[in-house]
C-alpha cells in the first residue's frame, strides 16, 4: 500500500462546499487503495483577515502573537476537515504543527524546520486513518508556537514525506500544473507534464508563485517526488523529479514574468575594498532579499551599484541605503518601480550556446531595452521596463517556440 501526502491551499478550502470536495477526493483516494495524510492551509483568505484584524488592533504587533494568530487559521480548517471527512465515513484525526513533530528555530513569521518526529501522524497511517495536518506551524525550540512564512504548507507537505517516506507529494491548487509560462501573459502557454528540481527551483526564484521555493528546494535535496495539480479539475498536472536525459526534452522549458520587483541605485559609491560588504550586510540584517546586482566600472575612484529587491521591500531598502551612503561617502540613492524581470529557464541551455543571443536579439527586435541582467547554469535574467514584460513574455515564448509544445 502507498502513502500519498496531499497537500491543498487555501483556495481549494476556501467553503464548506470545497471541503466537501477534498473529503470526497481523499476518500476516492483511499478506495484505490492509498494511504493519505493530508496537509491543509487556511481558508481562502483567512489568513489575510487575521492579519487585518491584527493591524486594527495594534500597531506593535508583537512577533510572537502574530504567529499564534495566524496559525488559528489553520487549525480551523483541519478540524472542520476532519468533520467532513468524518462525514463521509473516513475515520481523520486533525494535528497540528506541533502534535505532527515539526521543531523549528525561533524565528518567528518566518520559521525554518529543525526535525521532524511524525510519530503520531506515523500511528494515525498505521491504524487505518487520514491524518489531516495543519499547514505552515510548528514548536520552537524555546516552546512557542511558530509560522513558517506564506507558502509554508507545501513545505510542510514536502517534509512530511520525507519525513514519512511517502511515495510521492501532491500538491493541489488552483491551477492545473506548472506552465511554460504565465497563462494571464500569454495565451499560449502550455502545461507541462514533467519538469526537473532544477528548472522549477529557478522558476519559483524569479517569480513563479507556485509552489513556494521552499518546498522545492527540500524536495530537491531528498528526492521526494512532487506532483503538482488541480483541486478544482482533478486532472493529472506536472510531475517535478530528478533530471532525465531524453532526446525530445527542449532546450528552454519556460520563460517567467515578475512584476515584483524594483530598482535600487547607489551613485557615487568609494571604489574601495569592503564597500560592497558595508552596502549589503544591513540590507541582509534587515531581512531584504537582494537579488540582480550590478556594479558600473569605477571612473575617477567611484561607481553605481544598482540592484533589485521586492517592490514592497523598496521603501525599507532605500532607507537603509541613505543611511549607508550617509556613512560610506557616496552620493545620492533613487528608486525604480517601473521595472519588472522576465527570465529565461532551461536545463538544456547549459550545452547549448547562443540561448543568450537569442533572447538579447528578440528583445532587440522589439525594441526593449535591457537594464540589468543575471545569469546560472540554466538561467538568464533580464530587467526591463514593466510596461515590456507581456511582450517581452509572448516574444520569447514563441522564440523558443514553447507555444509548439
Amino acid at each position: 500500500m502507498s502513502l500519498i501526502i496531499q497537500k491543498f491551499g487555501g483556495t481549494s478550502v476556501a467553503d464548506a462546499d470545497r471541503m466537501k470536495e477534498v473529503a470526497d477526493h481523499v476518500k476516492r483516494t483511499k478506495a484505490h487503495g492509498h494511504s493519505v495524510v493530508l496537509v491543509v492551509s487556511a481558508m481562502g483568505k483567512e489568513t489575510d483577515h487575521l492579519l487585518r484584524l491584527a493591524s486594527e488592533v495594534s500597531q506593535t504587533r508583537p512577533a510572537r502573537e502574530m504567529d499564534m494568530l495566524i496559525t488559528a487559521g489553520e487549525r480551523k480548517a483541519i478540524a472542520l476537515m476532519c468533520m467532513a471527512l468524518h462525514d463521509m465515513g473516513v475515520p481523520a484525526d486533525s494535528f497540528t504543527g506541533s502534535q505532527a513533530g515539526f521543531l523549528t528555530d525561533t524565528n518567528h513569521q518566518n520559521a525554518k524546520i529543525l526535525t521532524i518526529d511524525p510519530q503520531r501522524v506515523q500511528e494515525a497511517v498505521d491504524a487505518g486513518r487520514v491524518a489531516v495536518v495543519a499547514g505552515s506551524q510548528g514548536v520552537s525550540t524555546d516552546n512557542n508556537v511558530t509560522f513558517l512564512g506564506r507558502g509554508g504548507s507545501d513545505t510542510t507537505a514536502v517534509a512530511l514525506a520525507h519525513a514519512l517516506n511517502a511515495d510521492a507529494c501532491e500538491l493541489y491548487t488552483d491551477v492545473p500544473g506548472v506552465f511554460t509560462t504565465d497563462p494571464r501573459v500569454c495565451e499560449q502557454a502550455k502545461k507541462m507534464p514533467s519538469i526537473s528540481f532544477d528548472e522549477l527551483l529557478e522558476m519559483t526564484a524569479v517569480g513563479c508563485p507556485k509552489p513556494a521555493m521552499r518546498s522545492v528546494e527540500v524536495a530537491r535535496s531528498y528526492g521526494v517526488k512532487l506532483h503538482v495539480r488541480s483541486a478544482f479539475t482533478w486532472e493529472p498536472g506536472t510531475w517535478v523529479t530528478k533530471e532525465e536525459n531524453s532526446m525530445e526534452k527542449p532546450i528552454i522549458s519556460a520563460v517567467v514574468p515578475d512584476t515584483s520587483q524594483s530598482k535600487v541605485t547607489v551613485s557615487g559609491v568609494p571604489d574601495n575594498p569592503g564597500v560592497a560588504a558595508a552596502i549589503f550586510r544591513p540590507l541582509a540584517d534587515s531581512d531584504v532579499n537582494v537579488d540582480m546586482i550590478v556594479q558600473n566600472t569605477s571612473d575617477e575612484g567611484v561607481t553605481d551599484i544598482s540592484f533589485t529587491l521586492p517592490t514592497e521591500q523598496m521603501e525599507i531598502g532605500k532607507e537603509i541605503m541613505m543611511s549607508v551612503a550617509s556613512e560610506i561617502g557616496a552620493g545620492e540613492v533613487s528608486t525604480d518601480d517601473s521595472v519588472g524581470r522576465v527570465s529565461v529557464i532551461g536545463a538544456g541551455m547549459a550545452s547549448n550556446p547562443g540561448v543568450a543571443a537569442t533572447i538579447f536579439e528578440t528583445l532587440s527586435s522589439e525594441s526593449i531595452n535591457i537594464h540589468m541582467i543575471s545569469t546560472s547554469a540554466i538561467r538568464v535574467s533580464c530587467v526591463v521596463n514593466k510596461a515590456d514584460i507581456e511582450k517581452a513574455t509572448n516574444k520569447l515564448h514563441q522564440a523558443f517556440e514553447l507555444d509548439k509544445g
